[in-house]
């Protein structure tokens, strides 16, 4: 706690500089990223779903011999499924910001 200086006097050691601001800095920082990162898959999602989708009913329309319709079905159900996972993602950044600003009583 205390440190001798040259010529005999003490002096007090400075504390560690890792307080309560430094660590919520640091968890603000983590929860951004994380944030970040579920909100960067919501065009991976937009993409992916039609074209799986598409891939999916141009499969079908091959075997079965109907070429446009399966696929626009599918296309249409990847749309509807893309949003619904966006619905959710959107609704899991939400919820974490949430209970982190309940738990710090904010």
């Amino acid at each position: 706690m205390w440190k001798r200086q040259r010529g005999g006097a003490l002096r007090a050691r400075a504390r560690p500089r890792w307080n309560s601001l430094q660590k919520r800095d640091e968890e603000n920082r983590y929860d951004a990223i994380r944030q970040a990162g579920l909100l960067t898959t919501i065009p991976f999602l937009l993409a992916a779903s039609p074209i799986i989708g598409f891939l999916i009913g141009r499969f079908i329309d091959r075997k079965a011999g109907t070429e446009p319709i399966f696929s626009a079905v599918f296309v249409l159900l990847g749309f509807i499924a893309g949003a619904i996972q966006v619905v959710r993602v959107v609704r899991t950044a939400g919820e974490s910001k949430d209970k982190r600003d309940k738990n710090r009583g904010a």
